[in-house]
C-alpha cells in the first residue's frame, strides 16, 4: 500500500477482492442500510459526510470511484465501497431501471379549448378600423395601437388599409410563450365584454358603425382570403394548446437528455482526472521521499567529508610536530659530531682535508649564529638602556614631585605666616601709634614680613620651574608608555602576568559558550560571531550612552544605568554571561576612551586584574630578557 495514506491499513492489495465479500453479505443481510425510508439512497460507509442523499447513478459512481483507489483511502475503505458497488449493480439494478426510464406523459381527457386550433405565435385580429381626415395619420401609426393595447403587452402591430373607403384591419402579435397566450385571451375577452367580438362581428355585418372588433386568430382566420389570411399563413402556423404543451415537454426532455449526457461525460472526465490526480499524488509522494533520501545522503556525505578534513588536519599537525622533533634531534647530533671532530686526530691527508672541510662548514654556521646572537644582544642592550632611562626619568620625576609637594607645604606655611604678620601689624597700628617701642616692633615685623614675601616669591618661581619639569616628565612617561604598548607584543609571549589588554573589546568566549548551549555545533560558531560583532558595533555608537549621574558624598558620580532598554532586552534574551561581557566592555570604554568610543590598548596586570605601572612593566621586561639570555647560553 502507498505510504502516503492518512491512516494505517490492515489489508494488503491482494486481500481487497477477498475482503469485499464480507461487507457485501452484511449489506444484503441489512446490517448496513443503503435505502432510506424516503426512498433515497445513502452510503453506509461515509456516515460523517454532509451529503447523505444520492441518486442511484451518483451513489454507484461514488462507490466505484472510492473502490478504484485514492491516495488518501485505506484498503479497507476501498474494499467496503467495492462491496457497495457490487450490491448496487446486482441487488438494486431495478433502481437503475426506474431512474433511467423516461417519463411518459399520461393520457388525459382534453377540453375543447385544448383541441381548438390557434395561430401560433399568438395573434389578435382587429377589424372595422374607420379613419377620418382628422385622425387618419394617428390610426396609420403603429405606435398608436401599441400604446392603446399596452396592458396586453403586444410586441408588434401590422395594419392593412383600404385607401378607397379609408377602412382598415390590423393584426396584434403577442409573445409566443404562455404569458403571451394569457395576454391574447384577455385581449379577446375585453372585446367580448364590449360585445365587439368575432361573434358580434359576424352578426352585424350590415350595422357595424365606427366601432372596432377584435378576437384571437384561429384556424378560420388562418385559412381566410385577403391580407389577414396571407399574413397569418406567412408568419404563423396552426397549433392546439395540447400540441404546444407536448412539443414543449419534448423539447424539455430533449434538453434534460442532453444535459444528462453532458453530466455523464463530465463525471467520466472527473473520474479520469481523479485517477490522474491520484497517480500524480503518488508520484509526487515518491519524489518527495526520494528528495528526502537524497538530502539525508547529502548531509551524511557532508559530515563524512568534514570528519575526513578534520582527521587530515590533525594528521598533518602531528606529522609537522614529528618532523620538528626529528629536526631537533639531528641538530643535536650535528653538534655532537662537531665536538668529536675537534677531539679526534686526523691520521691521513684525506682525513685532514675532510676534517678541514667539516670545520670550515661548522665555522660558517657558528659565524652565522654568532652574528645573530650579536644582533640579538644589541637589541637586548637597547631595550635595557631604554628601560634604564625610563626608570631613571621616572625616579627623577618622583623626586621632583616630592620636592614640589614639600615646597608647596612651605609656600602654604609662608602664606599663613605672612597673613598672621599682616594681622598683627594692623592690630599694633591701632593699639600704639604714639609708643616708640611699638613703632620699633612694627618696623621689625615689617622687615620680617618683607623677607617672607621675598621668600614666597622665590618659592613660587621654583614651583613654576618644578611644575614645568613635572609636566615635561609626565609627557615623557606617557610617551614611554605608548612606546612600551607598541613594542611589548614583540618582547613578551602570550601567557604572561604583564601584557596588553584591549579596553572596550568584547570577550568572545561568553558569546561562544552561550550559543553552544542553544544552537547546533555548526550553527553556534556563526551565531556567536555575528552576535559579538553586532554588539561591538553597538558599543561604538556615540548616541547610546547607558550611564546616569548620581551625587554621592556631595560629589557627582557616573554609574551604569541598569534599566536601559537595550541592556534589559539583552539580559532577558541571552542571559547573564553575555550581559556581563557587554557591561564590562561598556565600563572600560567609559573609563579609558569615553570620547572616541573605540577599542584602545592598555598595559595590564592580569594577575591582579588592574592597570599595570611602568615600574611593573619595566621589571617584567628585564626579567624576560635575562631569562631569554640564560636559555640561549
Amino acid at each position: 500500500m502507498d505510504s502516503s495514506s492518512g491512516e494505517e491499513s490492515d489489508l494488503s492489495e491482494s486481500e481487497i477482492n477477498e475482503y469485499k465479500e464480507k461487507p457485501y453479505e452484511e449489506i444484503r443481510s441489512g446490517k448496513y442500510k443503503v435505502k432510506a425510508l424516503n426512498g433515497s439512497l445513502r452510503c453506509p460507509f461515509c456516515a460523517g459526510k454532509k451529503k447523505q442523499d444520492y441518486k442511484y447513478k451518483d451513489l454507484l459512481q461514488h462507490a466505484s470511484g472510492v473502490g478504484k483507489g485514492s491516495a488518501n483511502r485505506s484498503a479497507k475503505q476501498r474494499a467496503n465501497h467495492l462491496a457497495l458497488a457490487k450490491y448496487l449493480e446486482i441487488d438494486l439494478a431495478s433502481e437503475a431501471d426506474e431512474t433511467s426510464r423516461p417519463t411518459v406523459p399520461q393520457v388525459v381527457d382534453q377540453t375543447p379549448e385544448q383541441t381548438e386550433l390557434y395561430v401560433w405565435p399568438w395573434m389578435g385580429i382587429i377589424m372595422n378600423i374607420v379613419a377620418e381626415s382628422k385622425n387618419i395619420d394617428t390610426l396609420h401609426d403603429k405606435g398608436y395601437w401599441l400604446k392603446r393595447f399596452a396592458k396586453y403587452k403586444p410586441i408588434n402591430v401590422q395594419c392593412f388599409w383600404n385607401e378607397v373607403d379609408l377602412t382598415g384591419q390590423a393584426i396584434v402579435v403577442f409573445n409566443s410563450d404562455w404569458n403571451g397566450f394569457v395576454n391574447a385571451t384577455q385581449f379577446e375577452k375585453a372585446f367580448e365584454s364590449e360585445r365587439h367580438s368575432k361573434k358580434h362581428w359576424n352578426g352585424k355585418q350590415s350595422q357595424l358603425g365606427s366601432n372596432i372588433y377584435g378576437w384571437c386568430a384561429r384556424a378560420d382566420d388562418y385559412q381566410s382570403d385577403g391580407p389577414i389570411g396571407d399574413y397569418l399563413r406567412k408568419v404563423g402556423k396552426l397549433q392546439t394548446i395540447s400540441g404546444i404543451v407536448q412539443e414543449a415537454a419534448q423539447d424539455r426532455n430533449s434538453v434534460v437528455a442532453n444535459l444528462t449526457t453532458k453530466i455523464d461525460l463530465t463525471n467520466e472526465n472527473l473520474d479520469e482526472l481523479q485517477y490522474k490526480y491520484n497517480e500524480t499524488t503518488m508520484s509526487l509522494s515518491r519524489m518527495l521521499e526520494e528528495k528526502d533520501r537524497l538530502h539525508l545522503a547529502f548531509i551524511e556525505e557532508t559530515r563524512k567529508m568534514q570528519r575526513l578534513a578534520r582527521d587530515n588536519v590533525r594528521r598533518i599537525l602531528e606529522e609537522q610536530e614529528k618532523l620538528n622533533h626529528e629536526l631537533e634531534t639531528k641538530k643535536r647530533k650535528i653538534d655532537n659530531w662537531t665536538r668529536e671532530l675537534n677531539k679526534r686526530e686526523t691520521l691521513t691527508e684525506r682525513e685532514r682535508q675532510k676534517l678541514d672541510e667539516e670545520k670550515k662548514k661548522n665555522n660558517e654556521r657558528n659565524n652565522s649564529l654568532q652574528l645573530a646572537s650579536m644582533e640579538q644582544k644589541k637589541a637586548d642592550e637597547n631595550v635595557l638602556r631604554l628601560v634604564e632611562e625610563q626608570k631613571r626619568e621616572k625616579e627623577e620625576a618622583l623626586k621632583k614631585i616630592l620636592l614640589l609637594e614639600k615646597q608647596l607645604d612651605i609656600k602654604q606655611k609662608l602664606e599663613m605666616e605672612i597673613e598672621d604678620l599682616k594681622g598683627k601689624l594692623q592690630v599694633m597700628k591701632h593699639l600704639g601709634q604714639d609708643d616708640a617701642a611699638v613703632q620699633k616692633k612694627m618696623e621689625e615685623m615689617n622687615n620680617e614680613l618683607q623677607e617672607k614675601i621675598d621668600d614666597l616669591q622665590d618659592l613660587e618661581s621654583t614651583n613654576k620651574a618644578l611644575i614645568y619639569k613635572e609636566r615635561q616628565s609626565n609627557d615623557e612617561l606617557q610617551e614611554a608608555r605608548k612606546v612600551l604598548i607598541q613594542g611589548l607584543p614583540e618582547l613578551l609571549g602570550n601567557r604572561t602576568n604583564i601584557g596588553l589588554k584591549r579596553m572596550g573589546e568584547l570577550d568572545p568566549k561568553a558569546f561562544h559558550d552561550t550559543c553552544k548551549s542553544r544552537f547546533p555545533p555548526d550553527e553556534a560558531e556563526i551565531q556567536a560571531t555575528t552576535l559579538c560583532s553586532s554588539w561591538q558595533e553597538n558599543l561604538k555608537n556615540p548616541d547610546w550612552h547607558p550611564f546616569k549621574v548620581i551625587v554621592e558624598g556631595g560629589n557627582p558620580k557616573e554609574i551604569l544605568n541598569e534599566e536601559d532598554e537595550k541592556l534589559t532586552n539583552l539580559k532577558l534574551e541571552w542571559g547573564e554571561e553575555i550581559y556581563n561581557a557587554v557591561v564590562t566592555a561598556l565600563k572600560e570604554l567609559n573609563e579609558y576612551n569615553p570620547s572616541g568610543r573605540y577599542v584602545i590598548s592598555e598595559l595590564w596586570n592580569f594577575k591582579e586584574n588592574r592597570k599595570a605601572t611602568l615600574k611593573e612593566v619595566v621589571g617584567h621586561v628585564v626579567r624576560s630578557i635575562k631569562t631569554a639570555k640564560r636559555k640561549r647560553t
